[in-house]
């Protein structure tokens, strides 16, 4: 399944749960299939425009197409005003991360001495505490091929400093992206017509 359709089943999802229906309520709602619904959650089938547009509408959601280069600040805002959430909601990270963290566990196992081990696996733990991008879900394969790479060659520690710096990049940018943003007050309310 791509990413984006990922990320797109998974919020449909996510949505569908936090209002408490079932699947065959939503079914009902929306005009769509249960079946139809489940197959979409589960990345089993492409998503037709109408459908998405109907389960959106009932789950809350609007279907938007946003300028490009408007897409940092439209997610900056919508992330503000979600709950923080780990990186175990999105299984294709969440299964990344666990792969990374057992091959980054032995390699220190093996290499107790080597520092940058111990350093990239705290960061990587760190990291899951953050709403981890999908769209970074390479980053995480490419990262446990170097890990792995080291284990066989342990000569060279090169990958795993370039990965602990991309990484603490990565972190940099997750949690600067989310500006505070503060409310807007109104130029006046009905109370100041009150005691005007």
């Amino acid at each position: 399944m791509a990413y984006a359709t990922e990320y797109i089943a998974h919020t449909l999802k996510a949505a569908r749960q936090s209002k408490r229906l079932s699947q065959r309520a939503l079914s009902k709602l929306a005009g769509v299939p249960q079946s139809h619904i489940s197959k979409i959650e589960n990345g089993a089938v492409d998503l037709r425009l109408s459908s998405l547009v109907e389960i959106a509408r009932v789950l809350d959601l609007e279907v938007t197409l946003v300028p490009r280069k408007s897409v940092t600040a439209v997610q900056s805002i919508i992330r503000s005003g979600q709950p923080a959430r780990n990186t175990a909601a999105v299984p294709s990270v969440a299964r990344e991360f666990k792969r990374l963290q057992q091959s980054l566990s032995i390699a220190l196992h093996e290499h107790p001495a080597i520092k940058e081990i111990a350093q990239l696996q705290r960061q990587v733990r760190e990291l899951q505490h953050f709403q981890f991008p999908v769209r970074e879900l390479d980053a995480l394969r490419e990262a446990n091929k170097v890990v792995q790479a080291f284990k066989i060659n342990t000569k060279s520690l090169h990958g795993i400093r370039t990965i602990l710096a991309d990484f603490q990049t990565l972190r940099n940018s997750i949690v600067h992206s989310t500006p505070s943003i503060e409310p807007v007050k109104p130029a006046y309310s009905l109370e100041d017509e009150e005691h005007g």
